[in-house]
């Protein structure tokens, strides 16, 4: 039985969990004060938040449920010691289990506002159709988009319409400059699974274009998504207060290099992190970039 429970845990990756959790929080908070409603109860703004962001974390973990459930045998290959190869969860029990995650999140969506809920419908859309044929995981460079497009855009957009308007400037420029960030960094994702993707008939830039290419053309959509700040702040989308985020570019360079030198030691950073370590840096720059904003952005007000 507790075999079983840890399946279920290690099939939602907790560790990808956090990013929804802690900042969408972060992104909800700020669009409250930037949008001057500071004035609402404490009691009732955590009211709001706690649910919205754990919407958001179950549609996540629905979405990593729905991928292993359809991924198990590529899973076989690269990533053996998932819960599904190992056969303590079969994959109907995964789909069944994503439906269902799916299904809670949408009706948790629906206690915090319609538009938060319209978006949280979206990025199950994206996330699904990955999974679920057509397969859009399978077509080079749409993979990448469907990705980003919920993970960045939709996701920002998504914990800012819980106290403020989601077309506003702010969220949508952050937003979009998340998304090319994502675009090129999910490739580091794609290292560890090239010989399984092969075979599946998945194309990704590491198996298109090999990993050297790969890392510089992800370097140049990852570095160019914090250089977009500058031009952006010129023209007056963002607030000059955030010109300090255009120094994670730094990271992106890190990125590069981890890329590109530590292919031939991948396999140690396969357990605890779920994939190499361009993948953990490129997580935790996103993690850095939200939370510097949302930050910045609160301190400045």
């Amino acid at each position: 039985m507790m075999t079983r429970i840890k399946g279920y845990v290690d099939l939602l990756r907790p560790f990808t969990l956090l990013a929804p959790l802690i900042v969408s929080s972060c992104i909800m908070i700020t669009s409250l004060i930037y949008n001057g409603k500071t004035n609402i109860p404490t009691l009732n703004v955590l009211l709001t938040i706690i649910p919205a962001s754990v919407s958001l974390a179950i549609l996540n973990g629905a979405s990593n449920a729905l991928n292993q459930a359809t991924d198990f045998n590529e899973d076989k290959i690269s990533k053996p010691y998932r819960p599904i190869p190992r056969g303590i969860i079969q994959p109907d029990e995964a789909k069944k289990t994503a439906y269902i995650l799916y299904l809670s999140a949408f009706l948790l969506s629906i206690t915090i506002n319609m538009m938060f809920s319209l978006f949280i419908t979206l990025i199950a859309f994206f996330t699904i159709t990955y999974s679920l044929p057509p397969r859009i995981k399978k077509v080079l460079f749409l993979n990448q988009l469907w990705v980003a497009i919920p993970r960045g855009l939709l996701g920002i957009m998504a914990s800012w319409s819980v106290f403020g308007d989601p077309l506003q400037k702010m969220p949508l420029a952050i937003g979009c400059i998340a998304a090319v960030f994502l675009f090129g960094g999910t490739s580091t994702k794609d290292i560890l699974d090239a010989e399984a993707d092969k075979r599946s008939d998945v194309k990704t830039l590491v198996n298109i274009f090999g990993v050297k290419k790969t890392a510089l053309i992800s370097f140049s959509f990852m570095t160019a998504a914090f250089i977009l700040i500058i031009p952006l702040i010129i023209l007056g989308v963002l607030e000059i207060y955030l010109y300090p985020l255009v120094s994670l570019t730094i990271l992106t360079i890190c990125i590069f290099w981890l890329m590109t030198h530590n292919n031939k030691s991948q396999k140690k950073y396969v357990v605890r992190g779920e994939n190499t370590s361009a993948w953990t840096l490129m997580y935790t720059t996103y993690f850095i970039y939200a939370l510097g904003f949302a930050f910045i952005t609160i301190y400045s007000v």
